[in-house]
C-alpha cells in the first residue's frame, strides 16, 4: 500500500477563511484530517453592504494565504485546490483580488457559483453513508448563501443556492423575494417527497449540534432547534459567549444561521436533522483526490 497523499484545501468563505490538509488512501477517501484551521476574516460583511472588499480586509487575506501557504509547504501537501464563495462573488473587485492573491503569494483561487458551491459536497461521497430506503435534504448554511440538495436513491435529484446567508440575515439584507423562492422551493420537494430527514452542515450547525451534546450519528429534533433560538436570543452577545465558550464571532451570526435551518425544516415539513460535520473543505479535497486516480 502506498504512503497517503496530502492534499489541501482553502475555502474562502464570507465568515470565514479555512483551510483543511489531509491524508488521502488509495480509494481517494480522507484517511485523517491533518490540520484544520479558521480565520473569520468576515468579508461579507463590507461585500454585501458595499459590494466591495475594501483594502484591509485584502492584506489580511493576503496574510492568511500567506501563512496557508508556509503551512502547505511545511506539511508537504502535494496539491491544493482553494475556492472563494458568496462574498467574492459579489464583490466588484472579488476578481481583482484573485490576481492580486495568485501575485502576490502564489494561491491560485476559483471563484465558484451557488451551484458549484452545493454540487462540491456531493465530491464527499456523503450519498454511500444513506440510506437508500430514505430520502435527504442537505441544508449547507453559510454566510452569504445557503446551498440546498436533494438526494434520493443515492443520488442527486434537486440542488438550488439561494442568497440567504448568517451575515446577510443579520445584517437584514435578505430581500422578500430570497426567502419567497427558498420556501416555494422547499414546499414543492415536501409536496413530492413525505420521506425526507435533513442533513446539514456549516460551523453554526456545527457548534450547536456540540452544544446539544447529542451523540456522534444520532440527530437533532427540529424542536430542539426552535427552543435553542428562543434561548439564544434572550442572551446578550456576552452571555452567550460566556454560557456556551462561543467566539464573537460566532456569538453573533449562530442565530441568524440557525433560523435558517429551522425555516427551512419547517417549510420542508423535517423534524430531524443531522450533522456530519462535513463541509466544502472535504468536497474540494474530494475531487482533488478523484483527479488523481489514474
Amino acid at each position: 500500500m502506498n504512503e497517503p497523499a496530502r492534499l489541501a484545501a482553502i475555502d474562502i468563505g464570507s465568515n470565514a477563511v479555512r483551510l483543511l490538509i489531509a491524508e488521502v488512501g488509495d480509494d481517494s477517501t480522507i484517511t485523517d484530517k491533518v490540520k484544520l484551521l479558521r480565520v473569520p476574516l468576515r468579508l461579507g460583511f463590507e461585500a454585501f453592504f458595499a459590494g466591495r472588499i475594501p483594502q484591509d480586509k485584502i492584506v489580511q487575506l493576503e496574510k492568511t494565504l500567506t501563512a496557508f501557504k508556509l503551512l502547505m509547504e511545511v506539511y508537504k501537501v502535494e496539491d491544493y485546490k482553494a475556492c472563494a464563495t458568496s462574498a467574492m462573488r459579489e464583490a466588484d473587485n472579488g476578481q481583482d483580488i484573485v490576481a492580486q492573491m495568485k501575485k502576490r503569494t502564489g494561491i491560485s483561487i476559483e471563484i465558484i457559483s451557488g451551484d458549484q458551491e452545493a454540487k462540491l459536497i456531493f465530491e464527499t461521497h456523503i450519498a454511500d453513508r444513506l440510506t437508500p430506503d430514505r430520502h435527504y435534504l442537505y441544508i449547507d448554511v453559510g454566510g452569504g448563501s445557503t446551498e440546498v440538495t436533494l438526494f434520493a436513491d443515492k443520488e442527486r435529484k434537486a440542488i438550488h443556492s439561494f442568497n440567504i446567508g448568517a451575515i446577510r440575515v443579520l445584517n437584514k439584507q435578505v430581500k422578500e423575494s430570497e426567502w419567497d423562492e427558498l420556501k416555494q422551493f422547499l414546499k414543492q420537494l415536501a409536496a413530492d417527497d413525505k420521506t425526507m430527514v435533513a442533513i446539514g452542515s456549516g460551523g453554526n450547525i456545527n457548534t450547536l449540534y456540540q452544544i446539544s451534546r447529542t451523540k456522534p450519528g444520532k440527530p437533532l429534533d427540529f424542536g430542539y432547534l426552535k427552543t435553542k433560538v428562543k434561548e439564544l436570543e434572550a442572551l446578550t452577545m456576552e452571555e452567550r459567549m460566556t454560557k456556551y465558550g462561543l467566539k464573537r464571532d460566532r456569538a453573533d451570526v449562530i442565530i441568524p444561521a440557525l433560523k435558517i435551518f429551522v425555516n427551512a425544516m419547517k417549510w420542508a415539513d423535517i423534524h430531524k436533522i443531522y450533522v456530519p460535520k462535513i463541509g466544502l473543505v472535504d468536497g474540494l479535497v474530494q475531487k482533488l483526490a478523484e483527479a488523481r486516480k489514474p
